[in-house]
């Protein structure tokens, strides 16, 4: 499984998941991975959004949103994640056309660099 985090303007890093995600693989990707890139590519009046996933929705991870770089709790939104998450690998889709992978590695460093 492959999480990825974008805006309106760029596409930000992936992170590779082994085996399951639950809220505390979320709450470290949030915290070593999105946080980090949203503070240096990002403005304070970004908005956060995610699906009704209960690893998203538990108390623990709204906290940690909260204090994100994307600002109050009243900011960040819920959302179906449907046709954002299309509108992503569409991208990924056309800036790898043609390119073939031999094995999954292999396949997560292509969408890491593209």
């Amino acid at each position: 499984m492959v999480w990825g985090y974008f805006s309106d303007t760029s596409m930000g890093p992936l992170k590779r998941i082994v085996g399951t995600m639950n809220r505390y693989v979320y709450e470290d990707i949030l915290k070593n991975t999105m946080q980090p890139w949203a503070r240096t590519n990002l403005g304070r009046s970004s908005v956060f959004q995610q699906d009704n996933d209960p690893k998203h929705t538990s108390g623990h991870v709204a906290q940690l949103v909260s204090t994100s770089p994307c600002g109050s709790p009243e900011m960040t939104k819920s959302v179906s994640g449907l046709e954002s998450h299309r509108t992503y690998v569409e991208e990924l889709e056309r800036r790898l056309n043609r390119v073939r992978a031999f094995n999954a590695n292999q396949k997560f460093a292509q969408l890491e660099a593209a």
